[in-house]
């Protein structure tokens, strides 16, 4: 009986033992997952056997093991997002029906003066059918109560919406005729106690570029005095749908492809995106590559900020062919803030202040002199990171830094009146926001600065309110704007196009401080900032203007109008050329009437796949039906009917090649078009085949060959344009030779 019972303890033991190993064991396999999205190419007509199917396939993964599925994506393309460790992820990819299987990844958020900038005055023609264009804007959400989104004067929603807006009783969110849609996702659940669980935007972001867009006309806007004038987007009466895809932690791609699903079912003309796409080297594992190519499919053109990684080679991450990538270029406002020292010399540098130190000098430290011993060295407090400073060294002074990537946290933190930023490292060719007094300067001036704060036993200093001066240069392309060329293929030229990204005035969330940084006190209804999220808005905007003219074009047409109208940009500004500003800088004006334009459709991306080695069974799953990729497929890229022509090559080695293209008559009934080469003297021998085109009807479509030759190619870049002229129109292609 004793001998039982021992043997009925092990028993016990290694029972017990056994299920918290089993828990251990499914403890970590838990901790080892992540999100994964599964993609499965165009979708299925039914969704109720969408939603059986994936909840049928992760059963099939994980067997007994209860698993949810935490999203469907039904209405306009097929996939649904899970978490799953590596290996379960590799067994996922290799099921059938499944195009690619790629992490949940977390991805960034990349006025009154840059329409009238551009020739795009408030005068100019506007169709009858504005009202009927509109955007869905997939951002950080909306701020409703801006009168950029008065709904005065307009009726009710165009028949073909059938979009919803997410009334949330506890925040006072609602839609009117101006916002007519608005949604909000987060695949996760995980809120911020400072967000809204709705449509509404607590950051400014998805506010500014909707409004940049489409915003209604508000005279007497401006920040604190500065950009005043009105305020307006490029379609002030075409209508506005919101996504909220982003918060304060990012974007995920879970949540971006929820975004598209809704909007292209949704009914949506245009969708404007200013988000990071990521570093893939694989189309169909770039959530916002996938999103766009249904977009494209349902005949809406996805506009889409180029990053703000530059300005090195090959940074930009939104690249794919069916969607149009916009940099982000200057307009002719620009700003400066003076410091004037105790020894009485004035430095110009670059910031937005809008504080008013009323002439009152401040004692001035150096960062590196104020370390937090007790939490940091003196090596991170010259940085004036948070939390590096001394607060009985700085309160009250003025801190002299070694990087304005601190963005005057540190500062502000420590209680400091204001920040002298001096950077080595980071362009200054453009002002930003900071919590508290501050300017930035260049290496030399900021040496001055730095050895007068350390040669004067009692240095002072003090900040002066910014100056809004006139930029002559502009436009150029600024130095954040990420550059080409396309990581995946070269040959298609990015970014596609430029537009004002720098120092945009528009509408801002009125509970998001000026600087975004908590601890600033000033609250406003517009606010000026810069990036590439701030160009792609301009863009969008001009497609819907385009779109509003012509409502049958396809996404391909308009990206062409707006990029065979760009007014050329120059390699001496821009050393990157075509690479960094594309075809050139947008003029909206000019696109609505572009002559011709290289039209393409869904057939002309796939067979572009094919040529990039996607297989006939991922072709047919993204077009749901027998499409076969080619046998020959070598020269898919250079026969894309792109509006733009890439070749690229090995050094010191002659080569050929011929690009196909074909343009359909938009213009005048009856139109002659000859072609004109624009290219540096000796570099290539270039030959197009017809060099005239003859046109007799409206939509009709000619071919003709572009022969590009070199025996020796010893430059790294030569570019040019080809130009089809009939005497009213100028349609101009950028010619881009490359090693």
């Amino acid at each position: 009986m004793e001998g039982g019972k021992y043997l009925l303890h092990c028993f016990l033991l290694a029972l017990l033992t056994t299920k918290a190993a089993s828990h251990l064991f499914q403890s970590n396999a838990n901790a080892n997952r992540k999100s994964y999205i599964v993609y499965m190419g165009d979708r299925l007509k039914d969704g109720a056997s969408t939603a059986l199917l994936h909840g049928s396939m992760v059963q099939d993964v994980f067997g007994s093991e209860s698993k949810t599925v935490l999203y469907s994506y039904k209405k306009s393309f097929n996939g649904f997002v899970v978490d799953l460790t590596e290996e379960e992820a590799q067994k996922m990819a290799g099921m059938k029906g499944v195009v690619s299987v790629f992490p949940n990844e977390k991805r960034k958020l990349h006025t009154t003066r840059s329409w009238d900038f551009m020739g795009f005055s408030q005068q100019v023609e506007r169709a009858t059918m504005e009202s009927d264009v509109i955007i869905g804007v997939l951002d950080t959400g909306i701020w409703p109560e801006s009168l950029s989104f008065d709904d005065k004067g307009l009726g009710p929603p165009p028949s073909k919406w059938k979009g919803s807006c997410q009334f949330q009783p506890q925040d006072n969110f609602t839609c009117n005729n101006k916002i007519i849609g608005a949604k909000y996702y987060r695949s996760d659940g995980l809120f911020l106690p400072d967000e809204f669980e709705s449509p509404r935007d607590s950051d400014g972001h998805g506010t500014h570029t909707a409004s940049t867009a489409a915003g209604n006309l508000v005279d007497g806007a401006s920040l604190y005095g500065f950009g005043s004038g009105t305020a307006r987007g490029g379609v002030p009466s075409a209508r506005i749908a919101v996504y909220k895809i982003c918060w304060s932690d990012g974007c995920q791609d879970a949540d971006i492809l929820a975004g598209f699903d809704d909007a292209i079912s949704d009914g949506v003309d245009i969708i404007s995106i200013s988000v990071e796409g990521g570093r893939t080297r694989d189309y169909l594992e770039h959530a916002i590559d996938v999103a766009s190519f249904h977009a494209m499919k349902n005949g809406i053109l996805t506009v889409i900020s180029a990053g703000n990684d530059g300005p090195g080679r090959s940074t930009i991450s939104n690249f794919s062919p069916w969607s149009l990538s916009v940099a982000a270029s200057t307009i002719d406002r620009k700003f400066s803030t003076k410091v004037q020292l105790g020894n009485n010399k004035i430095y110009e540098g670059v910031s937005i202040n809008t504080f008013d130190l009323k002439n009152k000098t401040y004692p001035m430290i150096y960062g590196g002199d104020a370390a937090n011993t007790t939490s940091t060295s003196t090596t991170s407090s010259r940085f004036c990171f948070p939390n590096s400073l001394d607060k009985n060294l700085v309160k009250g002074k003025i801190v002299l830094c070694d990087t304005i990537l601190a963005n005057g946290i540190g500062a502000l933190l420590a209680g400091a009146a204001g920040t002298v930023a001096r950077d080595q490292d980071s362009y200054i060719d453009y002002s930003s926001l900071f919590p508290l007094p501050a300017s930035c300067f260049n290496l030399v001036d900021g040496r001055n600065i730095f050895e007068y704060v350390n040669s004067t036993s009692a240095p002072t200093a003090t900040i002066f309110r910014s100056s809004e001066v006139n930029d002559s240069l502009a436009p150029y392309i600024i130095s954040f704007s990420s550059r080409g060329p396309n990581p995946i293929t070269p040959e298609i030229i990015k970014p596609d196009i430029s537009a004002p990204g720098v120092h945009i005035l528009a509408a801002w969330s009125s509970i998001s401080p000026v600087s975004e940084i908590p601890g600033d006190n000033r609250f406003v209804t517009f606010n000026i900032i810069s990036g590439t999220s701030m160009s792609c808005p301009h863009v969008s905007g001009a497609a819907a203007y385009v779109k509003s003219f012509h409502p049958t074009w396809s996404p391909a047409a308009i990206q062409s109008a707006l990029m065979t109208t760009a007014a050329p940009m120059s390699s001496g500004i821009n050393m990157e050329a075509e690479f960094a500003y594309g075809s050139g800088h947008l003029n909206p004006l000019k696109a609505a009437n572009p002559g011709l334009v290289y039209d393409a459709n869904e057939t002309d991306y796939i067979n572009f796949l094919c040529g990039q080695g996607y297989s006939t069974r991922l072709i047919q799953l993204l077009s749901k039906d027998n499409s076969t990729c080619p046998e020959d497929t070598n020269g898919t890229v250079s026969e894309l009917n792109y509006p733009s022509f890439g070749l690229s090559t090995s050094p010191l080695k002659s080569f050929s090649r011929t690009f196909k293209r074909t343009v359909t008559n938009v213009g005048s009934p009856t139109a002659v078009y000859r072609a004109n080469l624009r290219f540096p003297t000796g570099t290539l021998k270039i030959m197009v085949n017809p060099d005239v085109l003859s046109f007799t009807s409206v939509g009709q479509k000619l071919s003709f060959e572009v022969i590009v030759e070199a025996t020796i190619m010893d430059k790294a870049m030569v570019s040019g344009a080809l130009v089809w002229d009939d005497g009213e129109h100028k349609v101009r292609s950028p010619i881009v030779v490359f090693i």
